[in-house]
C-alpha cells in the first residue's frame, strides 16, 4: 500500500506562508495565462469559443516545416540525444551567423551566438548578467512580459506608454527622459502584442540617442546602456514593411545590442524550444555559464536539425512564403471585418497588420451598456466578448497598458479562416444589438 504523503504535510497554512522566500512570494504569474484559464473553463463547460488569446500555433492548422520534422527524426536515429554544448552546437551557431550575414547584412564573429531552449532563457540570462539589483530596465508598453523579467532580476522596471499613431512603438522623445538612468532598454519588432513594425526613422533616432549616451558614459567611466532587441518575429514581416535592426541602421550600436531570436514563431515551432541571442563575444562569455548552470539548452537533435534546415535556403523560403501568406490572410480578414464595422458606425476599429501573428483592435464601449452589461473596464470588455460573442481576446492591460483604452490583441495562430469569419459575425451581431 502506497504511503499517503499528504497526510504528513502538517500545517499547510504555516508552511505555505513560511517556506517560500519573500522574493518568491512576490512573483506573479502571467496575466495572459490567467485569461487562458478562463477560456479553458468555459470550453470545458461546452461553450463554443474562438480563441484568439494564445501566442502559439495549433499544429493541425500550422505544422512545423516538413523538412524540420524529417530532420529531427534523422538526428534522433543518428543518436543525437546526449548533452549539447552549453553555448549550442557549433553547426547551429554557424548557421545562425550565416543567416544574419545573408539576410540581415550583419557579419558577426565566432563566439557571438548563445543558443537556448527557446528565446526565454537567453532573454533571462542577458538581463541577469547586465542588471544589478535596482538597475533601471526601460521598456515600452504594451509589451510582452518585460515587467516579470525586471522583477526576476531585482531591477527597477520603468514602463513607457506608447501611442497608437506610432504603432505602439516608442519614439526617442518617449525614451529620452530615461536614457541617463537606464541600464537596459528593451525593444521588440515586429511587436507582440500589436503586430506592428518599428519604422526606420524611429529606430535610428533611438539608436543615435543610445550611442550618444554611451559616448558620455565611456568618458565618465560609467557602465554602458544596452539595447535588448527582441526580433523573434522578424521573418514574419509583411509585404510593404521592412524589418530594420539597430546595428544595420547605426553600426556604432554593435557593442551595445543584444539580439533575441528563435524558430518558435517563424516556423510554428514553439514546442521545439530552439532560440538564441546574438551579442558581442565578451558578453556571450558571461551569458554562456548561466545558461549552462540552468541547463536551459534545447535538445541536441532539434539543434542539429535547425542547423541543417537553416542552411537550406529553399526549405526556409518555401515554408516561410506559404506560412506567412496563411497568417496574413487571417489577419486581413480580421482587419477588413473590423474596419467594415467601423464604416457602419459600430464602435470597432483596428490598426493595419504589419507583422507577427497579431492584430491590435479597439472597441469603444467604455461607459456603454451592451447585452445588458455596463462596460466600465477593459476586463469587462474582455468578458463581454468572451461570454456574449464567444470570442477570446487579451486586453492591452495584460501587457502593461493603461486601463480604459479598449485596445485588445487578436492572435491568429490557432484559428482557421472560417473561425475568423464566424467570430466577426458574432462580434458584429453583439455590437449591433442583434
Amino acid at each position: 500500500m502506497a504511503l499517503d504523503v499528504s497526510a504528513h504535510f502538517g500545517n499547510t497554512d504555516y508552511l505555505t506562508d513560511a517556506t517560500p522566500s519573500a522574493w518568491a512570494k512576490g512573483m506573479e504569474g502571467s496575466a495572459i495565462l490567467a485569461i487562458a484559464g478562463h477560456v479553458t473553463r468555459l470550453k470545458a463547460e461546452g461553450a463554443d469559443i474562438t480563441n484568439f488569446t494564445i501566442g502559439d500555433f495549433n499544429p493541425s492548422i500550422f505544422p512545423i516545416p516538413q523538412a524540420m520534422r524529417e530532420e529531427i527524426k534523422a538526428q534522433l536515429d543518428a543518436g543525437q540525444t546526449n548533452y549539447p554544448p552549453a553555448v549550442g552546437v557549433p553547426e547551429l551557431r554557424t548557421a545562425i551567423r550565416n543567416l544574419y550575414r545573408d539576410k540581415l547584412g550583419l557579419d558577426y564573429p565566432e563566439g557571438s551566438v548563445q543558443v537556448g531552449s527557446g528565446a526565454r532563457p537567453p532573454i533571462y540570462a542577458a538581463y541577469r548578467v547586465l542588471l544589478e539589483p535596482g538597475d533601471v530596465l526601460v521598456y515600452p508598453v504594451p509589451c510582452w512580459n518585460v515587467k516579470y523579467y525586471a522583477y526576476l532580476n531585482n531591477a527597477t522596471g520603468v514602463p513607457v506608454e506608447t501611442q497608437a499613431e506610432n504603432g505602439f512603438m516608442p519614439t526617442a522623445d518617449d525614451l529620452r527622459p530615461h536614457i541617463r538612468t537606464a541600464r537596459v532598454i528593451a525593444l521588440n519588432s515586429p511587436l507582440n502584442p500589436c503586430g506592428t513594425v518599428i519604422s526606420e526613422d524611429l529606430l535610428r533616432e533611438i539608436c543615435e540617442e543610445i550611442v550618444a549616451e554611451n559616448s558620455r558614459r565611456e568618458a565618465a567611466g560609467e557602465r554602458p546602456l544596452i539595447l535588448l532587441y527582441d526580433q523573434v518575429y522578424w521573418q514574419l514581416t509583411f509585404e510593404g514593411y521592412v524589418h530594420h535592426t539597430p546595428v544595420s541602421l547605426v553600426p556604432e550600436m554593435a557593442p551595445y545590442t543584444v539580439f533575441i531570436d528563435a524558430i518558435s514563431k517563424c516556423w510554428a515551432g514553439t514546442g521545439l524550444r530552439v532560440g538564441w541571442a546574438v551579442m558581442p563575444p565578451w558578453l556571450r562569455s558571461k551569458v554562456a555559464p548561466l545558461v549552462g548552470h540552468m541547463g536551459a539548452w534545447s535538445g541536441r537533435a532539434e539543434q542539429q536539425a535547425t542547423a541543417v534546415v537553416l542552411s537550406n535556403e529553399d526549405h526556409v523560403a518555401t515554408f516561410n512564403e506559404d506560412f506567412q501568406a496563411a497568417i496574413k490572410r487571417r489577419l486581413s480578414l480580421l482587419q477588413d471585418g473590423l474596419q467594415s464595422m467601423r464604416a457602419k458606425g459600430l464602435p470597432a476599429d483596428c490598426l493595419t497588420a504589419q507583422g507577427a501573428i497579431y492584430l491590435s483592435a479597439r472597441f469603444e464601449l467604455h461607459g456603454k451598456t451592451i447585452a445588458g452589461r455596463k462596460i466600465e473596464s477593459d476586463e469587462d470588455l474582455r468578458v463581454l466578448l468572451l461570454e456574449k460573442a464567444g470570442v477570446a481576446v487579451v486586453p492591452f492591460t495584460a501587457f502593461g497598458y493603461s486601463e480604459g483604452t479598449g485596445w485588445v490583441r487578436f492572435s491568429v495562430g490557432a484559428v482557421t479562416e472560417e473561425d475568423v469569419k464566424g467570430a466577426l459575425t458574432r462580434i458584429e451581431a453583439l455590437l449591433s444589438g442583434k
